[in-house]
């Protein structure tokens, strides 16, 4: 039964890798604690039992965001085996959650991202002009993770000069980008040509040509970012997140910036908007005789 539910969320809802992951994670997690505590099964489980496991997740100090998405799972499994007709109800659907704490996205300042971008000095071999890319579409477009890992070599127009990016539930959507960009992006394919006669049809590459993975992306701007800022977090998300507050700030349309990231709803775009209001203070403050 849990297969068929993995199998509907990745092929039916189109579920990311990452996400489809975790969720295996967390249903295993659910099944054992149900196993331990109640000698029951996951598709028998009631109301208590799942409040029970809620109350353990937060007395073992889980993250807030991690619980979150654990319930999520678990409603998700439960919406599925009532469509399959293996359950009436989703005892899941009437739990509270703790509430998440407010935080921020963390972004590089606009001095950080020009040390990042124009200071730091890449190599001119391969791994070099692929890193430079990497962080250069990251800033310039905003783009996912995985979005950025399943990129092909003819995602790339370079007479329309925009770049055709599948993200969530499979949707695509175009990003314009700039001359630049292209230029980088273009060095680095002749030199992955020049140097790989096998290759992957993706975009970016490892040394030997396969299609790069998560880690070896974090890697990658981990090793850069640390160069730059002294931020606690140094992963892709924090380029995405600085990529939507420099556009704000300098005063992107908030529609515009949404269809650029590639959000369902504007809710989650407005996160943003609170890093413009806080400079928008800080200048009125500087500037205002009675501030």
């Amino acid at each position: 039964m849990n297969k068929g539910f993995f199998e509907y969320i990745e092929y039916q809802k189109r579920y990311s890798p990452h996400t489809l992951t975790s969720y295996k994670n967390d249903l295993g997690q659910f099944g054992e604690f149900l196993a331990e505590t109640y000698e029951e099964n996951p598709e028998d489980a009631t109301f208590p039992m799942i409040r029970s496991w809620v109350v353990d997740l937060i007395e073992k100090s889980y993250a807030t965001t991690s619980i979150h998405r654990k319930i999520s799972c678990i409603k998700a499994f439960y919406n599925y085996l009532r469509k399959q007709n293996h359950r009436e109800d989703n005892p899941a659907r009437n739990i509270q959650l703790p509430k998440k704490p407010k935080q921020l996205p963390v972004f590089l300042t606009e001095t950080q991202s020009h040390n990042l971008l124009d200071e730091i000095t890449f190599a001119e071999d391969m791994e070099g002009l692929r890193d430079k890319a990497i962080l250069e579409l990251f800033y310039s477009t905003g783009i996912r993770l995985n979005e950025l890992i399943n990129l092909k070599d003819y995602d790339v127009n370079y007479s329309a000069q925009i770049i055709k990016v599948t993200g969530k539930g499979k949707k695509q959507r175009v990003i314009p980008i700039s001359d630049r960009l292209l230029r980088i992006i273009k060095n680095f394919q002749e030199k992955k040509a020049a140097v790989l006669e096998n290759t992957s049809s993706h975009l970016f590459v490892t040394n030997k040509g396969y299609q790069t993975y998560s880690k070896l992306i974090y890697r990658i701007v981990n090793k850069y970012l640390k160069q730059v800022s002294t931020a606690e977090k140094k992963s892709p998300h924090v380029l995405r997140h600085t990529f939507a507050t420099h556009m704000l700030n300098n005063g992107a349309d908030i529609n515009a910036v949404k269809e650029l990231l590639g959000h369902a709803s504007l809710s989650a775009t407005q996160v943003y908007t609170h890093n413009t209001v806080e400079r928008i203070k800080s200048i009125y403050k500087q500037a205002h005789p009675r501030a």
